[in-house]
């Protein structure tokens, strides 16, 4: 059902509006028939409820009633929003002023709702306007006792490091880095920022002194990049500043966030905008130098709301972190998520974690949380580390979602975590494995709610060798286990492309895209990698993937990929299976590729920690890592380096930096002497001519044919159009496009099956499908009878075409508007009149299409019509359209098509809740015969 805000409900400003949210949310409910809204004053009809402009015909008849008022035709094209309609219910204003697009500023009152807020100043100004005094964070430091700090308290503190920033001759705009602990002074100072009108760049304190050199190098490039004008530390950290000046000169001071309080001086709060930066995160170098992510304060919060929507988020949920907060998991996902939904959320340090893992689970426990969130050695180490003796009477039973996200999501370890504490009260369903990157704010594809993660088992060598994820059985030993990490957020898009940017088809591998509202407009003062990041308007995310079922499963970052002989090798797989070995130091390998100036080729290295000193296990150790290769990769390794602890460099959020192990590995000059060059080229070139020539027949195979399937489209078009246009005689028409299509058919290879063929009435009735390709009319032009009277229902502006025109008249196509409400209202009665005249229109009732898997919202005119007439709908699925030719992109690919036909299905009474129960029924049967998921947005 659909909800009045909560917000809302706290101080309602009358009587008049709560009757009119009212009306609206039960008519929302009717629209949005499979999720859930909050409806305030300022939720667009169309977009936000999904009220088409049928739906708001019928809005405008029920507000009459039950405000006993006559409202104008123009209420109906004009009103946008909640707040429109009460303009000219309660005031009577023109429609010029609702036209004008006015709206009352969110900080004028307690009734906005954060869902109006443009930047995550204004939600922290909403919540501490409602409720100044909630607790907002238990904040755990060393002891187990939690120290809290409401919105009031947040607010407060940020205001006083602000006015210290502005004192320091801060500037809208500037950067500022925060090179600190998870702490009161952290939560302050990135807010402090936001306030003092300044751009927040989180950058990690050095985990170990032993590395100060690479993580002054480091950071030193960020702050140089940034141009950051002044740095927020810890005191100890203070002595660095001359080492990090000599790295950039825009830095101009480095203060504590205890100076920046002291200062006096005046309260600043500068006003910021929705496209203003308001973050600048640094992605975390795992394959190579960190880049400076530009996020908006639009792009956090489409971000955010869309995570909360898939996941369906409540201010009754607790979210329980010890995610580190200069990490975007632990800063988007965890707190700035926990700020915008208004939850509790309790926060430790990730340095309490690592000494005591378990006091994740008890705080979990303690505060009875529903939401967490940890990389996947997280979850591993608590499978395999905890002891019985420190889980005693623990109750994980409350977590309702457990993201598993940032790292390699390992299927062994979501069983291991599953089998070790259900007996705790974790539900299997919990465990909810994700998939995102900074470019995308933080996450990008998220899996259904309490589906559980879903394993696809596939073959090795198809898939080591050609890409080809081919499922496979169970009992194959050498079978590979992919995780899935679900689908795209609402309102984001993904695609799989060759190396030549062209999409590919299902369970074949390739480059992830990604494009929505989240993505970044580019790395922050890098138009270089910004170039290569934008695909047009895609983003590459550097990650490759492959998807099955609408499913997305990432295999490895690109640049971590290790091709020997054509076979593909993927460091994280061998990384945990060499970690797996004992005596060494798992989560501590790094599997990389180094390149052979004297051979030519790339070799296959393993630098792995171990504890063990004596040669004797060094051998064991050589021998067995060896043996890990053959078996997950089927060579041998190249080079193993065996060094002492903290060898390995990981990033802040602990994933090996494969790049830096390899610059590592390559200026200490640790090699073993190579074959023969002349061997290796024979070796490698035997191997690879084989693969690479099939890649390359494929790909020119695949370009052949869409031009061919192009050439026959065109000439069966040009002709079929002309004897349509020049005939003008429906019948005629419908006959020509029978044969036309079924002939496009056959030319192509298209394969179109059917079935339930016998389910078509004689007798007048609707037909309603879903809509995934251009290919739809084609596909059921090629199936449906042409002796019957159908007609499809098409959008008005291809009435407005001069090509389009002659034909659609030709066929006799009836039109519907989108846009216009009147004209919408106006085409639906024409169209019901042609139905009572013995016309049987086609509608797909989703309107559009878009690339996406799933069913959008269906508009009512269908429905209307068959209540109205009292005709019966058939249902019809569409199957392989999109697989053929996606939204996007005109390469169509060879593949089969199948339309399935429903029984009839007949409306009960002839009035607006009759036309909603009919939909509700097509749209489950439609779902059913297409196989489409359904879709949060």
């Amino acid at each position: 059902m659909i909800e009045i805000a909560s917000e809302q409900r706290v101080q309602p400003q009358g009587d008049a509006e709560l009757r009119l949210l009212d009306i609206v949310g039960s008519l929302a409910s009717d629209a949005q028939a499979r999720g859930r809204a909050p409806v305030t004053l300022d939720s667009r009809l169309e977009q936000d409820l999904g009220l088409d402009s049928l739906s708001r015909m019928e809005l405008l008849l029920r507000i009459e009633r039950a405000f006993g008022v006559a409202l104008p035709e123009q209420t109906l094209v004009s009103a946008e929003t909640p707040r429109d309609l009460l303009l000219f219910i309660d005031r009577g204003a023109p429609p010029a002023a609702i036209a004008s697009g006015e709206r009352r500023p969110l900080t004028q009152g307690p009734s906005a709702s954060p869902l109006q807020a443009q930047t995550l100043i204004e939600v922290l100004d909403w919540h501490v306007s409602v409720h100044p005094d909630q607790l907002h964070i238990y904040l755990y430091g060393d002891r187990d006792s939690a120290e809290e700090i409401t919105y009031g308290d947040l607010r407060q503190g940020a205001r006083a490091v602000a006015a210290g920033l502005v004192a320091r001759g801060l500037e809208p705009g500037q950067a500022v880095a925060i090179m600190l602990p998870t702490g009161r002074d952290y939560l302050f100072s990135f807010f402090g920022i936001l306030i003092a009108g300044g751009i927040p760049v989180p950058i990690y304190p050095p985990a170990r002194w032993s590395q100060i050199e690479d993580h002054l190098r480091r950071h030193g490039g960020i702050l140089a990049n940034s141009q950051a004008r002044l740095l927020i530390t810890v005191p100890q950290a203070k002595p660095l500043f001359v080492l990090l000046r000599a790295h950039t000169e825009a830095l101009r001071s480095i203060a504590t966030a205890a100076e920046l309080v002291a200062c006096t001086g005046a309260d600043s709060h500068v006003a910021r905008s929705a496209s203003d930066l308001a973050l600048i995160q640094y992605t975390s170098g795992s394959t190579g130098n960190p880049k400076g992510v530009s996020l908006t304060h639009a792009n956090l919060l489409a971000n955010i709301r869309a995570m909360g929507k898939a996941m369906q988020v409540q201010s009754q949920d607790v979210f329980v972190s010890w995610l580190p907060l200069y990490h975007d998991m632990g800063l988007i996902g965890a707190w700035l998520g926990s700020l915008h939904y208004g939850m509790p959320l309790a926060l430790m340090s990730p340095l309490a974690f690592l000494a005591r893992p378990s006091r994740w689970l008890w705080t979990i426990h303690r505060h009875r949380g529903t939401l967490s969130a940890a990389p996947n050695f997280a979850y591993d180490l608590c499978a395999r580390k905890l002891q019985d003796a420190d889980l005693h009477n623990l109750d994980l039973s409350s977590l309702r979602v457990a993201f598993n996200g940032s790292e390699p999501v390992s299927a062994d370890t979501l069983d291991a975590f599953i089998a070790r504490f259900e007996s705790y009260g974790l539900r299997r369903e919990a465990l909810t494995p994700v998939y995102g990157l900074a470019e995308c704010s933080v996450g990008l594809t998220f899996p259904p709610l309490s589906r559980g993660p879903l394993i696809d088992i596939i073959e090795r060598e198809p898939f080591v060798s050609r890409g080809d994820a081919l499922p496979a059985t169970a009992s194959d030993p050498r079978a590979m286990r992919m995780v899935s990490c679900g689908r795209p957020i609402p309102g984001h898009q993904v695609r799989i492309v060759d190396t030549a940017g062209r999409e590919i088809g299902d369970r074949m591998e390739g480059r992830l895209e990604f494009k929505g509202p989240s993505a970044t407009s580019g790395y922050f003062r890098n138009p270089e990698q910004t170039r290569k990041l934008f695909h047009g308007d895609w983003l590459d995310s550097g990650d490759f993937a492959y998807i099955a079922d609408g499913e997305v499963y990432i295999t490895g970052r690109v640049k971590d990929v290790i091709i020997r002989g054509g076979r593909h090798i993927f460091p994280y797989e061998l990384e945990e299976a060499i970690g797996n070995i004992p005596g060494i130091r798992k989560g501590c390998v790094a599997v990389f590729g180094s390149f052979d100036p004297i051979g030519g080729t790339e070799k296959l290295i393993v630098l792995a920690e171990t504890r063990e000193t004596e040669r004797q296990a060094h051998e064991r150790l050589i021998h067995e890592i060896n043996a890990a290769a053959m078996g997950v990769g089927g060579v041998t390794a190249d080079d193993i380096v065996l060094a002492p602890s903290h060898t390995v460099l990981k990033t802040s959020s602990g994933k090996i930096r494969r790049a830096a192990s390899r610059e590592y590995y390559e200026r200490r000059g640790l090699r073993v002497r190579p074959a023969p060059a002349w061997l290796q080229f024979v070796r490698l070139g035997a191997a690879a001519v084989r693969p690479e020539l099939r890649r390359h027949v494929r790909g020119i195979a695949a370009l052949l044919y869409a031009g061919y399937a192009w050439a026959a489209f065109v000439l069966v078009a040009m002709a079929t159009w002309v004897l349509v246009a020049l005939a003008r005689r429906p019948a005629f028409g419908r006959r020509a496009c029978h044969g036309a299509a079924r002939l496009l058919s056959r030319l192509t290879g298209i394969r179109v099956g059917v079935t339930g063929l016998a389910n078509l009435p004689r007798t007048p009735h609707l037909i309603a499908s879903n809509h995934g390709s251009y290919l739809d009319a084609i596909l059921l032009a090629a199936v449906l009878p042409p002796e019957q009277r159908y007609v499809f229902v098409v959008k008005r502006e291809f009435a407005r075409q001069r090509i389009a025109r002659p034909f659609l008249d030709g066929i006799g196509a009836a039109f519907g508007e989108r846009g216009d409400a009147k004209q919408g209202v106006e085409d639906v009665a024409a169209v019901e009149q042609a139905a009572r005249n013995g016309v049987f229109p086609i509608f797909f009732p989703e309107g559009t299409f878009d690339r996406r898997p799933g069913l959008r919202e269906f508009r009512m005119g269908a429905f209307l019509v068959a209540a109205r007439t009292g005709l019966p709908i058939v249902p019809l699925g569409i199957r392989g359209g999109r697989s053929i030719l996606r939204d996007g992109t005109w390469f169509p690919r060879w593949r089969a098509a199948a339309v399935a036909i429903g029984s009839p299905m007949a409306p009960i009474g002839d009035d607006w809740a009759a036309a909603v129960a009919l939909r509700d029924r097509v749209r489950v049967e439609i779902a059913r015969l297409s196989g489409e998921p359904e879709r949060v947005a």
